[in-house]
């Protein structure tokens, strides 16, 4: 992915997941890291490398 820099493991674990095709995963990690950041666990950083994750992944690509 171009520009960033994964600080995260959930985000190793999502583009995984969004690479294999994997919906649930997918969706699970986003609440997961959703809920960590309404109850403010964590500094917004996570939740910004998913949405570029989300972005410059392509669904099923590594399938």
């Amino acid at each position: 992915m171009p520009d960033l820099k994964i600080t995260h493991q959930s985000v190793h674990d999502y583009i995984a997941a969004k690479k294999r095709g994997d919906r649930a995963t997918t969706d699970r990690i986003i609440r997961e890291a959703s809920a960590r950041f309404a109850r403010r666990d964590t500094d917004g950083s996570e939740m910004a490398e998913l949405g570029h994750a989300s972005m410059h992944v392509t669904f099923g690509e590594g399938a």
